[in-house]
């Protein structure tokens, strides 16, 4: 691997044709030079242009379940060959346990995404947001609001701790929105991207310019951004703002989206004292998040807050921790738990911001910052001058208010610890930081999660609560998961990434659209109430209740005949169910209730009777009916009124994967007044094609 990394443009990969300026990266471990690197001669516009061309052309063809399902493919193809990332992983500083967060944990978002895009999307290629806003008294002029893909491409730079995580996290919501990527690793592990992408490249399953990958510097990448493109970047606070910075970004309509390093605190709660679960758990995660990936997390702790008299106890309970559980030396090594930095040049940063730290009132209480003894590939133990390697370390502050604890981070295995008197005190310490990707506390006690999530929630993107009935099962403070927010406010970049459908939708326009029921119903793929509609006649030969999702179209209806509501059926139905509400059964404080005239049917009488008045009962193509939703009950039926149905094919979501779909009608219960006595969906399974005669 001591060629110049590829990278993968306009459909093939490319090299420059010098290496004179080639950077050369190198084994955390042992120094051994494993990649060079260099985009010198690199065409970004044409790699632009080619993405906004054929990737937005052929990302286009496709519907939001299209997309998902060759999500959930690359990410079997990635699974078939993962053992080859993990063998290259090592290589960047990361045992074993660090490569499944990093290389599973990335593989896992692909199949998350895909899962939620066929479940919560239309199999569609628009997405409609909100209800209905009717703009005019008789309903013909409506409003709501849709999504569209942005027209550019998304570029995604990364930061170096989670090479194979850190891409996969963007690229499936872009990649779901339709929108092509260019994705940028950072140049210390970029080799491990590099070698993912070349999977996914081999598996063919791509669409053509939806992935390019630039392994090396991007000189000139702002300056060929334009209206319709977006960055989505990770790493440090200070970079982020010099690119936020940047006129395209300013006056030139590209969207910037950040996650950047921020001083994450976790807290103690004033119940957790030692010998609690509570504690235990507290002092587990906190020596996790110091050895993870060697604490090159940017969600890691940093700042550990806790009750004053409990700083002596938490110290002590970490440091037998570390000593009992952490093993430092090279990740192929046996029995190796912590691996060390991505490089030589991180080393010494840390190693820089903690001599800060202790300038600033830091004490260091656990570890040191001398070059450690280590554990070898070979199993010998002794120092590794060409590694980078840090012990974990945590400082003690006396001073909680200290600018330094608050605003200077180790990016490492390094963390301080900070006493607090008040919960109002430990949520203020939470606020000095700046903004934060997460905090976590570990409390048992209610009315403690409650005082400290209106202090501090404001200044966090995640907050997790930690006790003894989540323990096991909580994925831990610095486990961002693709069904949640990852992202915070302030120093945390104030962006989001992940966030289930929402990081979609960063990739996608809001736009308010205004016209009539039909031209909305074109526009949005979903029938609109005064839209054209073709009610069902014998002479049309297909009930719709009989037609395949191949025969079936949006505006089919049924228009049923009446049926009346008698006192007999009510008290029958009450009867049956056991549901006697006075409603329905004394007339005296039914009709003294503001809401009826007295005695009224049960809604769910209505709703029953209603199915019988508009289903056709021999078998078909309809399978099932799978559920009932946005029930409302409007105008009460009293004895002697008559009902009918209104059933309109809504919306129909073939299913990619399956021989049927999902159909949903739209509901309307009216009386003999023509008033609208109950409105809802009903959703039905269907098959995608008439069954053949046997």
């Amino acid at each position: 691997m001591t060629e110049i990394l590829p990278s993968y443009l306009q459909g093939a990969w490319w090299t420059p044709g010098t290496d004179t300026d080639a950077a050369e990266v190198r084994d955390a471990s042992t120094g051994r030079v494993v990649a060079r690197v260099s985009t010198e001669g690199i065409d970004l516009e044409g790699a632009l242009t080619y993405a906004r061309r054929a990737g937005q052309a052929s990302l286009g063809e496709l519907t939001f379940h299209q997309r998902a399902v060759l999500l959930k493919q690359l990410a079997l193809a990635l699974t078939a060959r993962k053992e080859e990332l993990y063998e290259i992983s090592s290589r960047t500083g990361a045992t074993r346990q660090d490569s499944w967060v990093d290389i599973d944990g990335g593989i896992g978002v692909l199949f998350a995404y895909s899962s939620k895009g066929r479940r919560e999307l239309p199999n569609a290629k628009v997405y409609v947001d909100g209800g209905i806003e009717n703009l005019s008294k008789d309903g013909s002029f409506l409003g709501r609001h849709i999504y569209t893909r942005l027209p550019g491409v998304a570029v995604q730079i990364n930061a170096f701790n989670f090479p194979v995580w850190g891409a996969l996290e963007k690229f499936a919501p872009a990649f779901l929105a339709g929108v092509p990527t260019v994705v940028k690793p950072a140049t210390p592990t970029g080799y491990l991207a590099e070698a993912m992408v070349r999977i996914m490249v081999e598996s063919e399953l791509l669409p053509e310019g939806s992935l390019q990958l630039v392994s090396g510097g991007v000189p000139g990448l702002f300056e060929a951004l334009r209206l319709g493109d977006l960055v989505a970047f990770t790493g440090s606070a200070s970079t982020a703002e010099r690119l936020r910075a940047h006129d395209a970004v300013q006056t030139g309509g590209v969207r910037f989206t950040s996650e950047t390093d921020s001083i994450n605190a976790s807290i103690l709660g004033t119940d957790a004292v030692s010998g609690t679960p509570e504690f235990d758990a507290y002092v587990r995660q906190l020596v996790a998040e110091m050895t993870t990936k060697a604490g090159q997390k940017c969600t890691a702790i940093r700042r550990a807050i806790v009750p004053a008299e409990a700083v002596d106890d938490v110290i002590r309970a970490v440091q037998a921790r570390l000593s009992e559980r952490v093993v430092l030396g090279d990740p192929r090594a046996e029995g190796v738990t912590m691996g060390p930095l991505a490089s030589t040049a991180q080393r010494d940063e840390v190693l820089r911001q903690v001599s800060r730290l202790q300038d600033g009132g830091g004490e260091l209480v656990v570890g040191s910052t001398d070059a450690p003894n280590v554990r070898h590939d070979d199993g010998s133990e002794g120092p590794a001058p060409d590694g980078a390697f840090v012990a974990p370390m945590l400082l003690r502050f006396t001073d909680p208010e200290s600018a330094a604890v608050n605003e200077i981070e180790a990016f490492g295995p390094v963390s301080s610890i900070l006493g607090y008197r008040t919960l109002d005190e430990a949520s203020a310490l939470v606020a000095r930081g700046g903004g934060s990707l997460v905090t976590s506390v570990a409390t048992h006690d209610p009315e403690v999660a409650v005082a400290l999530t209106t202090g501090m929630a404001a200044y966090n993107g995640r907050v997790l609560f930690l006790d003894r009935d989540d323990a096991r099962s909580s994925t831990g403070h610095g486990s961002p998961l693709p069904n949640l927010v990852h992202g915070g406010p302030g120093r945390a970049g104030g962006g989001e990434e992940l966030g289930g459908i929402r990081a979609v939708l960063h990739h996608m326009q809001r736009t308010a659209v205004q016209g009539s029921p039909t031209m909305m119903t074109a526009l949005t793929g979903v029938w609109h109430q005064g839209a054209d509609a073709r009610p069902y006649q014998e002479s049309d030969g297909i009930h719709p209740f009989r037609k395949s999702l191949a025969e079936l179209s949006i505006g089919d209806q049924v228009v049923s005949g009446s049926r009346t509501v008698t006192l007999d059926d009510i008290e029958t139905f009450a009867a049956f169910t056991g549901d006697t509400f006075y409603a329905h059964m004394d007339e005296t404080s039914a009709a003294a209730n503001p809401f009826f005239p007295g005695r009224v049917a049960h809604g769910y009488l209505l709703v029953s009777w209603a199915a019988g008045l508009f289903v056709d009962p021999a078998p078909g193509p309809v399978l099932a009916n799978s559920g009932l939703e946005n029930l409302r009950f409007v105008t009460p039926v009293s004895p002697g009124d008559e009902i009918r149905v209104e059933l309109t094919a809504k919306q129909i979501t073939p299913r990619e994967t399956d021989e049927y779909g999902e159909v949903r009608w739209d509901s309307v219960l009216k009386n003999q007044r023509e008033e609208i006595v109950a409105t809802y969906d009903v959703l039905t399974l269907v098959a995608k094609q008439q069954a053949e005669a046997a």
